[in-house]
């Protein structure tokens, strides 16, 4: 009986991946793999299943591979969203192309890998990502306010407030790099600092996922997105929050 017990109290404690792919020798890698790194493992076939799973075994990270039978995996993540469930989505796609991507980050996604990936390069981002949400915990519970000029975020509630409107709908994503931005008022960060800082990992030189970022978290914050006041861009070199 006491076997059992510490049994399960170590099972409770592992990060748990849910992975949906329709390709069951992708699903066997991962799960040798992922369990080999001590995580708990469960997988979907199709996007109804995969939505289904997010729901009832409330998982820790998310694999969502974008070709998926039923329901996409474009859909599943904005329906992930849409019930507010914000743990960290990796998007898998056998397809390189750049609108693939753009449109899994601008619904919510965190990450996109190409297939075929490195198991190596698979396994540092689950890592990266996880960590990122154990710091990002332990940060809100601190209720801090950032201020720069217009623009106030609570790290409490994660919201922004700009000049008196609240803004409550960025993603963690997007809400990590603003407050990372904010921390450091008219100073200019890059965008590899910011691939390093807040995806927290290397990022293999591919440096549009924070462009991308910036650009919704502009159509969410400036009045006029083609002549932001508060979100600047320094041609060439990165971005900065203006103090002004």
């Amino acid at each position: 009986m006491e076997n059992k017990t510490n049994e399960n109290t170590y099972d409770e404690n592992k990060k748990k991946i849910l992975a949906v792919d329709d390709e069951s020798s992708i699903i066997d890698l991962l799960k040798y793999n992922l369990e080999k790194e001590g995580y708990s493992f469960v997988s979907a076939v199709d996007g109804e299943d995969g939505f289904n799973k997010v729901m009832s075994e409330k998982p820790d990270l998310i694999l969502l591979d974008v070709m998926l039978p039923k329901m996409d995996g474009l859909s599943v993540c904005r329906k992930i969203r849409q019930e507010n469930v914000n743990v960290p989505v990796i998007m898998l796609s056998a397809r390189g192309e750049e609108i693939d991507k753009i449109l899994g980050l601008e619904i919510g996604a965190d990450d996109y890998i190409t297939k075929p990936f490195s198991t190596r390069e698979l396994i540092a981002r689950v890592k990266a990502n996880l960590r990122k949400v154990e710091q990002e915990g332990n940060s809100f519970q601190k209720g801090n306010k950032i201020t720069v000029g217009g623009l106030t975020l609570d790290t409490d509630k994660f919201e922004v407030n700009v000049r008196g409107e609240i803004i409550s709908d960025l993603t963690r994503r997007e809400f990590e790099v603003l407050k990372f931005l904010a921390q450091r008022p008219g100073q200019i960060v890059t965008r590899e600092t910011l691939l390093e800082k807040v995806w927290g990992y290397e990022y293999y030189g591919d440096i549009r996922t924070v462009d991308v970022t910036i650009r919704r978290i502009r159509e969410k914050i400036e009045k006029n997105t083609s002549n932001p006041k508060i979100l600047i861009t320094k041609r060439g070199i990165g971005y900065y929050i203006s103090n002004k």
